[in-house]
């Protein structure tokens, strides 16, 4: 498993820790990124938008605030977030443990 410390991951503060579940091998050319994503308290993935794919995240732990498309609602484990292709989003830990969540971008 490849394991990567992401300083300012599209802008946001801190640092992101991704765990590829699976690599581009076993992906078929069809997923962009399929894996576990940590965001320590006080850390965010900067708000970005995605252009040929979607995304999706499921929130295993934690709690944050997901900013979808401008709009900021609460996310908690068991929550699920869509951003389809020509739109965006980002996320910010605001709780005071780890926010993990399993992120998987399908190409369209």
């Amino acid at each position: 498993m490849n394991i990567q410390r992401v300083e300012n991951m599209a802008g946001g503060k801190g640092h992101v820790i991704i765990k590829h579940i699976l690599g581009d091998k076993e992906m078929h050319g069809n997923c962009r990124m399929y894996a576990e994503v940590t965001l320590e308290p006080g850390c965010s993935l900067g708000y970005h938008e995605h252009h040929g794919e979607s995304e999706t995240y499921y929130i295993l732990s934690g709690q944050g605030n997901y900013d979808d498309d401008g709009r900021i609602r609460p996310v908690k484990a068991g929550d699920v977030t869509f951003t389809p292709d020509g739109h965006g989003h980002g996320l910010t830990n605001s709780g005071n443990e780890d926010l993990v969540f399993m992120a998987l971008i399908i190409m369209d």
